[in-house]
């Protein structure tokens, strides 16, 4: 323990300094994570980090997935749903059944139970890694919203694979009749498992006499209570997080209050960006003793990464080939639904780019070392150093090599520009509904404390303020009564905003900017 805890905070520095390196070279930061991984393989003398491969899911997957889940704009994922949905579930079972048939085919011993289980680690493209390299370019929000709701969803699809695989590799037997029962339960009741979860957190918060730090508190437990009853009942615990995680982002206004909002963003922020950090280290650490296991198989190191390499090779084409099938069959059966491009070339160039953005990551590596060491009969799990190194491989050429020109890709083909002025529209969006909030706050003002106009030199002085508020927005004074005013005054801007929320033509991140400003001048009026 005494040799651990320093090497763990360590890793945690290294983690933060290696972010710092990233966002000065202006890349992804597991780019340089997972090379880190790499090079740490090689220093010898470290102490072996080892974590049973049954708690790598519970430990890494719930936090993960429940962040995304907030931070997701479930209105952007009703609007893309068929797409999402093609993209998350269809287009992974391709890929899973495309890896499995070319193993099987091309690596000695690979049964299509084995091949199925490395294409449902490798099939999910990766929500990080992606929305990392997404800060150093732009796309139309069309295009992120299909991106981050298919990277929320295809964990689900994918993993849903890796289980029945992984049944399939250690009974030796795949029986459809019930695979079709389990995986309906397993959808159905892991949805069903995480919204009542949540509903019940939901009401806890609110009568329960929390506050900041323990409505915080209750957050992180709670993705790990969603996913360890679901998967009690053996339903999908990665689906039940995803519904209850999207059900409270939806109701967040209603149960936390702004100083658990605000906190609770930076909170969660740095948790998962050590998780994802801790991941791609831990395979490095194992790296040395995957390695040392392929030479006692007598499988040459060369020719793993050739494996890889192949595997590599059919993940891009096979979700390339899936991006231009998805979009010749939009076109055809439902052409109303299909994003609107600015040029022809655009709409061939599109599918182009939601191939090429499949990087692999977290969710790879940690299905990976979730594979047990031993079968339930005591023998070895076969081929188990042989799926973590092309797991590794895999995310290392995706990141680095798809990483990389992914930015190049997207100015190449003048995504961006053809779209239009984005930003210009963002700015034309943002002004209005503020102009919005403030009318409607002179009109709340006007209404119910008219009375209080003519006798009250306070709310007369809030008034005059908001009259003028185009061209000032200094506020030099506060007192209880203006400052409970205040905030009442905010509570309504935050009923307008998800009113004005429920049009489809506007972009939630706009919605939660304004948001997260009345959260900020609430607090501030606390200490006032």
């Amino acid at each position: 323990m005494h040799t651990i805890l320093p090497f763990l905070l360590a890793i945690i520095v290294a983690i933060v300094l290696l972010q710092m390196l990233a966002t000065k070279l202006k890349v992804a930061y597991p780019i340089l994570l997972v090379i880190a991984g790499l090079l740490i393989s090689f220093i010898p003398g470290l102490p072996i980090l080892r974590i049973n491969p049954d708690l790598i899911f519970f430990i890494f997957l719930p936090p993960l997935l429940f962040e995304a889940a907030w931070t997701i704009s479930f209105k952007e994922m009703k609007k893309w749903w068929r797409i999402i949905g093609s993209f998350a579930f269809l287009v992974v079972f391709f890929t899973a059944f495309s890896v499995a048939i070319t193993v099987n085919h091309l690596i000695p011993g690979f049964t299509i139970a084995l091949g199925f289980l490395l294409g449902g680690i490798v099939s999910p493209p990766d929500a990080v890694s992606t929305g990392a390299i997404m800060k150093f370019v732009k796309i139309p929000k069309s295009t992120s919203a299909i991106l981050e709701g298919e990277s929320l969803l295809n964990d689900a699809s994918s993993l849903i694979i890796f289980r029945f695989a992984l049944v399939a590799v250690g009974t030796g037997q795949f029986i459809w009749q019930e695979a079709t029962m389990d995986f309906f339960w397993m959808v159905l009741g892991g949805i069903a498992i995480g919204l009542i979860l949540a509903w019940l957190f939901v009401q806890a918060h609110k009568k329960l006499p929390t506050d900041a730090p323990s409505d915080i508190a209750l957050t992180l437990v709670e993705p790990y209570f969603m996913y360890w009853i679901a998967e009690q009942v053996h339903a999908s615990g990665v689906l039940a997080v995803v519904a209850g995680g999207l059900y409270l982002s939806a109701k967040r206004m209603i149960f936390l209050n702004s100083a658990s909002r605000i906190k609770g963003y930076s909170v969660w922020e740095s948790f998962v960006f050590i998780l994802n950090g801790m991941v791609f280290f831990i395979i490095g650490l194992e790296l040395p003793e995957i390695t040392e296991g392929l030479r006692t198989e007598g499988i040459p190191i060369k020719t793993a990464i050739g494996y890889g390499l192949l595997v590599t090779l059919v993940l891009i084409l096979a979700r390339i080939i899936s991006s231009y099938a998805a979009m010749i069959s939009t076109l055809i059966f439902r052409p109303s639904v299909a994003p609107r491009m600015g040029s022809r070339n655009l709409r061939y160039y599109m599918p182009l780019f939601l191939g090429w953005t499949g990087m692999r990551g977290v969710v790879s590596l940690a299905a990976a070392l979730s594979i047990p060491v031993y079968l339930d009969n005591g023998f070895p799990f076969p081929h188990r150093n042989l799926i973590l190194f092309i797991t590794f491989v895999v995310i290392l050429v995706t990141l680095v090599v798809q990483g990389l020109t992914l930015p190049y890709l997207i100015k190449r083909i003048k995504m961006y520009t053809v779209y239009g002025t984005n930003e210009d529209e963002e700015e034309r969006v943002r002004k209005k509904i503020k102009h919005q909030l403030k009318e409607h706050i002179y009109h709340f003002l006007k209404t119910r404390y008219d009375s209080d106009l003519h006798d009250n030199r306070s709310v007369q002085r809030i008034v005059k303020m908001w009259e003028e508020r185009t061209e000032t927005n200094e506020e030099d004074w506060m007192n209880e009564k203006t400052k409970t005013l205040f905030i009442e005054m905010l509570q309504s801007q935050r009923e307008l905003l998800n009113e004005i929320n429920k049009d489809l033509s506007i972009d939630e991140e706009i919605i939660r900017q304004q948001l997260y400003q009345l959260d900020l001048e609430e607090e501030r009026l606390k200490i006032v």
